[in-house]
């Protein structure tokens, strides 16, 4: 048992790296796509962290950009056009800022959609702690985390939310929230218990609530996307979230991108020219 809690541990430590991009400056990436026929386009830049980038899913362009991200399989539905494509895998709520990614923005932006949040917190120290450390380890990073979640966040969301309204005085302004790692009735997985992953998943509960109430409070549209992702966890079957094996541990598969593209064109529903307007 000691021997195989050692190489769970040290196969959770080579991938830190990937749960904690570092995230540079992020540079405006045109899309260049002609508006979708049948109306005027809406204008569309996407922002944030490796979630909106498409982490996980290569090849990649600058800051982790993927083909499989949710921006671009949003590109010519409900007569979205990607503008700016700049999320950036490791982006902070001041990363986003300090790294330039609001400079996608201005007043001709329709719609603009923001993933940022998880790198704040310091969520994959909790992750590596709970799957590849001792039950004391994974306690304090899940209070570690919670504390941040709750006593610090809030602050930095509001000051990034309102950054982007600036910015973007017309659009309509949607912030995704992030899945459940983990299916924790499926049972322990690596060094973790069952109660282990299930209190890793209420950590990304409170994230998400805190994301939720940031968002309402900037006027912002809020988009779940844990429901789509139930029975899907890292640990499943059919998992829709990439494993410590993969070069993008615990970020989205491409079908778990799909899944987001899914819950955000949904929640999205139809668009017109001016749609920010209605924030």
């Amino acid at each position: 048992m000691g021997r195989l809690l050692r190489t769970a541990r040290s196969a959770i430590l080579t991938v830190v790296a990937a749960l904690a991009l570092v995230g540079g400056a992020a540079g405006a990436a045109a899309a260049g796509t002609a508006p979708a026929a049948g109306g005027q386009r809406v204008v569309y830049d996407a922002l944030g962290d490796s979630y909106a980038s498409g982490y996980g899913v290569p090849p990649y362009a600058a800051c982790g950009r993927s083909q499989s991200a949710y921006p671009v399989q949003l590109d010519g539905r409900h007569r979205v056009q990607l503008d700016d494509f700049v999320a950036c895998a490791g982006a902070t709520t001041v990363t986003l800022v300090t790294g330039g990614q609001l400079a996608a923005l201005d007043v001709d932006t329709d719609l603009v959609t923001l993933t940022v949040g998880g790198n704040d917190i310091g969520w994959s120290t909790a992750v590596s702690a709970c799957l590849g450390g001792t039950d004391v380890q994974c306690t304090g990073a899940l209070a570690l985390v919670d504390a941040r979640t709750t006593g610090q966040l809030p602050a930095l969301l509001d000051a990034v939310y309102a950054q982007v309204a600036a910015a973007a005085p017309h659009a309509h302004v949607v912030v995704t929230g992030y899945p459940r790692l983990f299916s924790s009735d499926l049972g322990a997985y690596l060094a973790a218990s069952p109660a282990e992953l299930a209190g890793l998943n209420a950590a990304a509960d409170t994230l998400d609530a805190m994301i939720s109430d940031a968002s309402a409070r900037a006027g912002f549209q809020y988009v779940d996307v844990r429901r789509r992702f139930d029975g899907h966890g890292a640990n499943s079957p059919d998992a829709w979230i990439l494993g410590p094996s993969d070069p993008g541990a615990f970020h989205p598969t491409a079908e778990g991108y799909r899944a987001y593209t899914a819950a955000v064109s949904s929640a999205l529903g139809p668009l017109g020219r001016g749609c920010g307007h209605h924030r």
